[in-house]
């Protein structure tokens, strides 16, 4: 039997929910996980961890579209001034590193380095790239959009120019782009609202290989 949702349920009703929406804890569908850079006017790195990301192409190019860009942060405003930035795909060795930006993100704090990281200048956009993680995408901004008018939170198209890969994230058998060695995802805290108590958070999850398609 399935169950209906549509309004609030009253076992939720006291959580903390961070900002976000009751039903993304409800359906929990996990995004890739990764930390996006760029530079802010005084020339200092910003790194901003960032999920909640779809990548889709077609033959005009090969698009991220992210749904949740603070019209408040530093990513927006430096979306803004250089319309460039790279997307920045950790490994789980990495994580703690990379979510330490989100407490020292001061103006004239140069983010990548006070992780313990190191920035590189990308290629092809006026960005920088964390040479520790495995995959970077350099990009460039193609456009915005509010998902709700007067929401805080824009959507952002970014078109990705150039794409950097370790040779062994490169090989499936090796490290690989997937599996536990691979790209992260975020997953809201799956809610069971028919007798939710306690408090939400978020997981760091991976993917795990079922079945190759060629199977069928």
């Amino acid at each position: 039997m399935k169950k209906k949702y549509s309004t609030l349920p009253e076992s939720m009703k006291d959580m903390e929910m961070y900002g976000f929406h009751w039903m993304e804890f409800v359906v929990s569908v996990p995004s890739p996980l990764y930390i996006i850079t760029s530079y802010k006017s005084n020339g200092q790195s910003n790194a901003c961890m960032q999920s909640w990301t779809t990548f889709t192409g077609g033959k005009n190019g090969f698009f991220a579209i992210v749904s949740a860009v603070s019209k408040y942060g530093h990513l927006y405003q430096t979306l803004h001034g250089t319309g460039e930035a790279v997307i920045n795909f950790m490994s789980a060795d990495l994580y703690d590193q990379c979510m330490s930006t989100c407490r020292n993100n001061g103006f004239d704090t140069d983010e990548i380095k006070t992780a313990g990281l190191t920035a590189v200048k990308a290629e092809m956009v006026n960005a920088p790239l964390i040479d520790e993680c495995f995959m970077n995408l350099e990009c460039r901004f193609k456009w915005e959009k509010e998902i709700a008018e007067g929401d805080d939170y824009v959507l952002v198209c970014l078109e990705i120019v150039n794409v950097h890969i370790d040779e062994r994230h490169m090989d499936e058998n090796d490290l690989g782009r997937t599996g536990e060695t691979g790209i992260l995802y975020n997953i809201h805290h799956p809610i069971n609202p028919e007798s939710f108590k306690g408090t939400a958070h978020d997981y760091v999850g991976a993917v795990k290989k079922i079945r190759d398609y060629n199977e069928y």
